[in-house]
């Protein structure tokens, strides 16, 4: 499949529509036979972690496909967009920058089958359960859409739910996350809070719901952001149980509030850093109706695994593309790295045109970490070396860093709380300049060879018919 090149102004960015490019660009591969949601599911998906998508069509117990490794790599992301990841990132920046109103429809392909009552999700849906020392199946796929009880403001994000019962699960909620505090405005009111879980949606939405940092401020409605990244207005429809607007082309919604005097030990969890997650108190999800389409896939995703973390990738760097761009033009582009599992190191090519940009790649590390809190190592490299090849740029750091002069560190700066290495998310950041002195420019200069057409007709494994004893044993 041809990806697109040319930005549209609207793009399609519906669930089936991604899965159906993918099955195009021969991005999903099927497991046949059938499958269990107890671990197998899950170890199947690890062990192909970062390729196809995987599409389970028969699992033991359940009338239910599972769908995993959806977005877990780049050439799915771009195969589900239709277009490179520059593309993607292009969107995304236009989607923080341009929102755009939700536009209400009467119904949804979610509501084609309802349940009110006498409903229970863990017969119904095939959730996983994963890492061996999970204690429970678990939703993970799972975007939470809320309306802030003060501000009215939607947001969207993702968090993981435990079942716990037929119609409950708990709800993990990290500290300084926009649901959290929805969730302690509605507590301080007296009241629960009204939340709607939406698996399978919208790409627009999932990729909104991945946004974070100072370019997605509370003060972001993520619905509307939602519709700026597509170019037009998000469908949505009113809630059967609960009054909020849910993303209308869903495969699986469930409505419910989120109590706020009943709580539930949840955990521990494999997390995205790889540990297993502490466990620990988490309100509970009372559940009020649950949708699904016709014929409905349910979406999974490993908490340990490529696609939690290749979610952020695009919509984190073009977030901080967007800051560096502002504050220091010369950034030409950012790579948040897969070895730092999308979050916590990044590369940015600078691109110096004179000795007045000296230094500023320094203000760029310093900005980087205002921009994106998590970010913890940040490699600046100038624009002759590729940042997306990690050999290209352990290169720079080979021939252009000098430990003594080129690391900035930053010591007690806030984190993410799963580092271990930290003390509840404190810990040093560090910058490293990997980039020449404007005058010194000529002297850094690689080798370069001609770009001379290769004849690949003239290349064969023939050798032994020209070098005779080849071909020979010793």
């Amino acid at each position: 499949m041809k990806l697109t090149t040319e930005l549209p102004k609207i793009i399609d960015t519906r669930f089936r529509t991604a899965l159906r490019r993918l099955h195009a660009a021969g991005r999903i591969d099927t497991y046949s036979g059938p499958v269990d949601v107890d671990y197998e599911i899950a170890s199947v998906l690890k062990k192909r972690d970062g390729g196809r998508a995987i599409l389970f069509p028969e699992v033991k117990g359940f009338g239910m496909p599972v769908i995993g490794n959806f977005l877990a790599s780049k050439d799915n992301c771009e195969a589900a967009f239709g277009m490179d990841f520059r593309g993607i990132r292009q969107f995304v920046t236009r989607a923080m920058a341009n929102p755009i109103d939700p536009q209400i429809v009467p119904t949804a392909p979610w509501q084609e089958n309802v349940y009110t009552k006498d409903f229970d999700i863990g017969k119904m849906l095939p959730v996983l359960r994963h890492a061996e020392n999970d204690p429970a199946r678990f939703v993970t796929a799972s975007v939470v859409i809320v309306r802030d009880p003060e501000t009215g403001i939607y947001n969207a994000s993702y968090h993981r739910m435990q079942l716990v019962g037929p119609n409950q699960t708990a709800l993990k909620m990290d500290y300084g996350r926009h649901l959290r505090l929805a969730f302690e405005r509605a507590c301080k009111r007296g009241e629960d809070l009204p939340i709607a879980i939406c698996i399978g949606t919208d790409l627009s939405v999932l990729y909104t719901a991945a946004t974070m940092g100072s370019q997605m401020p509370e003060t972001a409605d993520e619905l509307k952001v939602a519709g700026g990244l597509i170019g037009a207005p998000l469908p949505v429809c009113k809630g059967l149980t609960q009054d909020l607007l849910i993303p209308a082309n869903t495969e699986i919604v469930l409505e419910g509030v989120l109590r706020r005097n009943k709580s539930v030990h949840e955990g521990p969890f494999g997390e995205f850093i790889g540990y297993m997650s502490a466990d620990g108190p988490a309100p509970i999800f009372d559940i009020t109706s649950i949708g699904h389409r016709n014929d409905p896939i349910y979406y999974a995703i490993n908490g340990y695994g490529r696609e939690t973390v290749m979610l952020r990738k695009y919509v984190l760097e073009a977030s901080l593309l967007k800051v560096l761009q502002s504050a220091t033009p010369f950034v030409n582009d950012v790579e948040i790295t897969a070895g730092g599992l999308h979050r916590f190191h990044a590369v940015l090519s600078v691109q110096k045109t004179s000795a007045q940009h000296d230094g500023l790649q320094r203000n760029a590390i310093l900005a980087s970490f205002g921009a994106l809190k998590d970010l913890d190592m940040i490699i600046a490299v100038d624009s002759d070396i590729d940042i997306h090849d990690p050999a290209d740029v352990e290169y720079a750091l080979a021939t252009r860093m000098e430990a003594s002069q080129d690391l900035i560190v930053i010591p007690g700066a806030r984190g993410h709380e799963y580092v271990r290495k930290g003390r509840d998310g404190i810990r040093a950041k560090l910058g490293i300049d990997a980039t020449v002195p404007f005058d010194q420019k000529e002297r850094f200069t690689r080798a370069k060879f001609k770009d001379l057409a290769v004849d690949e007709s003239r290349i064969g494994a023939n050798a032994a018919q020209h070098v005779k004893w080849l071909g020979q044993q010793d």
